[in-house]
């Protein structure tokens, strides 16, 4: 249960905050120092998200006013609960007239969200001197919600603690110049006794609203039919002055259950400081998206039947060529550029007659260099792929005799621009999944590369 301050004579809401609960500013000195410390030692993640108090200011809002918590608190006070004490020296007590939250939210460093929310309501009923009452009462509210991970889940929550009622102004048609000591008594009896039972619940209510926007974080998503990813917490989310950060250890799994590991890329990947203050990002790391392709791995595997061959036979014949990619595929990033790239064999046959296997005319290894393009479609990654230039290409067998791999360069090159590279495009149209959270709406996100990680700049519609 909260506690009420009494009348301080302003308006919204000003009052300082207690850094890391309790303590000065040694305390607080000491509270930022370990809070960047543990920052710094978390293990490198396969994506992070920062919370700026863009997406927090509009989530906690729609909260309040979706749920209509404040109307619904001042509905329940004049319903006779069964076990609940009357209040002395009032009777048909209502409440009426909630004014619109002001919402106003800070970061604890730390510890999570400083809120607090300045309202108002006209309390009435029939006062002890039997005369009908008003009470026009103006309030903040105010809590800290602190963000941890929840033991049985996984996920991030949001937990009210040391909710207080601190009130700005109070107008009352009671005749106070009579007897000026009785009704400020009163006054004041009546107001400790409603409102933090009234109102504190309301915050807790709206974190019960947020925290269920949380709840299809680390469920599985498919990725095609091959596979899934589960975007799993790496440790518990981390306030700084400016953001909410949570880090992930995405789980990709093949669909029969092996899960793929993440490759270490050396140095952690870092979302630039240089975004407005108070904006939120996604960071995804080149490793992630290169595990996720793995999944895919076997659908970039290709048979195309699409030119003749006359240099060979006395006749025209249908070329077949089947693609092999040997080795998971693989996504780097720096800043501006990100490229996929694929190894894998190359082997062109001569078809022959129904009853004949057709001819293999030559293999060749081959090492491609896809540009990579990034989108959003339905809150899902788009990658569209370009062939940027062939890195490689040697002859492992040959049934036409030697000949310069140098010489089939522009011919294999055309070939695989014109024919493979959209099948490539095809397969991965089926997307890439992003964290489920807060209802996030990604297709309104600007896209950044940089070293080692794809960064969504995300954005309220």
């Amino acid at each position: 249960m909260g506690g009420l301050q009494g009348k301080r004579g302003l308006e919204g809401c000003t009052q300082s905050r207690r850094p890391c609960g309790t303590g000065g500013a040694m305390l607080r000195v000491l509270c930022l120092a370990l809070c960047g410390l543990l920052t710094h030692t978390r293990a490198e993640p396969g994506a992070l998200l920062r919370l700026g108090m863009d997406i927090m200011n509009h989530e906690v809002q729609s909260a309040m006013n979706e749920s209509h918590i404040l109307e619904k608190m001042a509905a329940e006070a004049g319903k006779k609960r069964p076990g609940a004490k009357p209040i002395k020296g009032i009777t048909d007590m209502k409440v009426k007239d909630v004014k619109l939250p002001v919402i106003t939210l800070s970061f604890t460093p730390g510890v999570g969200i400083f809120q607090c929310v300045s309202t108002g309501m006209t309390i009435t009923g029939k006062s002890f001197i039997g005369k009908n009452m008003e009470i026009t009462v103006v309030f903040n509210i105010t809590a800290t919600n602190r963000i941890l991970q929840n033991e049985e889940t996984g996920l991030p929550t949001f937990k009210s603690e040391g909710c207080e009622i601190i009130l700005v102004s109070v107008k009352t048609n009671l005749p106070s110049k009579m007897m000026p000591n009785v009704i400020n008594k009163f006054l004041d009896s009546t107001l400790h006794k409603v409102l933090p039972g009234l109102m504190c619940p309301a915050i807790d209510a709206v974190l019960v609203y947020v925290n269920r926007k949380w709840a299809n974080l680390n469920a599985p998503m498919p990725i095609g039919k091959m596979g899934t990813v589960k975007y799993i917490l790496t440790s518990g989310p981390t306030t700084t002055a400016s953001y909410i950060q949570v880090d992930f250890s995405p789980v990709v799994q093949h669909q029969k259950g092996n899960a793929i590991q993440l490759a270490g890329a050396g140095e952690a990947p870092k979302v630039p400081e240089d975004y407005v203050e108070g904006s939120s990002q996604l960071l995804l790391s080149a490793a992630l998206l290169t595990a996720e392709l793995a999944l895919l791995q076997k659908s970039f595997d290709l048979n195309i039947q699409n030119r003749r061959v006359a240099e060979a036979y006395p006749k025209p014949k249908p070329l077949v060529t089947h693609i092999r990619i040997n080795k998971p595929p693989k996504v780097t990033m720096k800043t501006g550029e990100s490229l996929l790239h694929l190894h894998g064999t190359l082997e062109m046959f001569a078809a022959r007659s129904r009853r004949k296997a057709p001819v293999s005319l030559f293999l060749l290894e081959a090492h491609l260099q896809l540009k990579v393009q990034y989108s959003v479609h339905e809150n899902r990654l788009q990658m569209t792929t370009s062939l940027d230039r062939l890195l490689s290409l040697s002859r492992q067998s040959s049934s036409i005799g030697a000949f310069s791999e140098k010489q089939l360069t522009g011919f294999i090159t055309d070939f695989l621009r014109k024919a493979y590279i959209p099948a490539v495009n095809d397969v991965l149209q089926v997307g890439l999944p992003l964290p489920d959270f807060l209802d996030m709406n990604y297709s309104l996100a600007e896209l950044d590369l940089v070293e080692n990680a794809l960064v969504m700049d995300l954005k309220l519609g």
